[in-house]
């Protein structure tokens, strides 16, 4: 498990953000720790069908609400 910080994809709004209730997006945003090969999409980019890891990060940030 790897810590995610506040600008990284984990903790991001938009981060999985086309099914926001999933189980393991509430865990990573409550405790701040994701498997570092976790993948999900990026629904700010969903035209490209962007795929990102709960450590990465872009300037689009927005933080996601309180779990």
């Amino acid at each position: 498990m790897q810590l995610v910080h506040t600008g990284q994809c984990g903790v991001c709004a938009h981060f999985g953000e086309d099914h926001p209730q999933k189980e393991q997006l509430v865990q990573i945003r409550t405790t701040k720790q994701a498997p570092e090969d976790y993948v999900d999409t990026c629904g700010k980019n969903e035209d490209i069908h962007l795929k990102v890891t709960a450590l990465s990060g872009c300037d689009g940030f927005e933080p996601a609400d309180a779990a």
